[in-house]
């Protein structure tokens, strides 16, 4: 009985972050960023990225022992680029649009309150390395660790501080 009810609730979880990729205002977004990003030189925020962000996250968390679960990394790194469509045009910094938009897409999928709470604040915090929460740093550092920067043709170009550039495999 109890392995059949992990085995459920895994598939509970694991269902979740694939409906956040088949949510309608998840898709028309990343549609609008890859088409906004179509001529940008600096590093993208499309899918391989957001999932870049993720794997990388969950092997933060799998290393250092973290109580995060799975779901909830993925979560947080699917969605926390959301916000770059809106910033592009104007509208704001893209963690405040971006933490707004994955609490109604977080919530259509499924996601608890505090959960939802957990990721909009670390989506929130993800762009400083000074995060109060667990998930929000290790967000960060997955952002941070996700970029190939000793591969990138605008190395040169890109506004990030040389300390924040990644020069090697990290």
């Amino acid at each position: 009985m109890a392995a059949a009810q992990a085995e459920w609730s895994r598939t509970v979880r694991k269902e979740r972050y694939n409906r956040i990729i088949e949510h309608a205002v998840f898709k028309k977004i990343i549609k609008e960023i890859e088409e906004l990003e179509q001529n940008r030189i600096f590093c993208g925020h499309g899918m391989e990225h957001l999932l870049s962000v993720a794997r990388i996250g969950y092997i933060d968390i799998l290393e250092n022992n973290y109580d995060i679960p799975k779901d909830v990394m993925y979560g947080a790194a699917l969605l926390h680029d959301i916000g770059r469509a809106g910033q592009y045009r104007g509208e704001g910094s893209h963690s405040a649009l971006g933490a707004k938009l994955a609490k109604q897409i977080l919530k259509d999928c499924g996601y608890e309150k505090d959960e939802i709470d957990a990721i909009c604040v670390a989506i929130l915090e993800h762009g400083e390395n000074n995060g109060q929460e667990l998930l929000s740093q290790v967000l960060y550092r997955a952002d941070k660790k996700s970029r190939n920067c000793f591969l990138c043709g605008a190395y040169e170009d890109c506004n990030w501080n040389e300390n924040k550039k990644n020069r090697g495999i990290v």
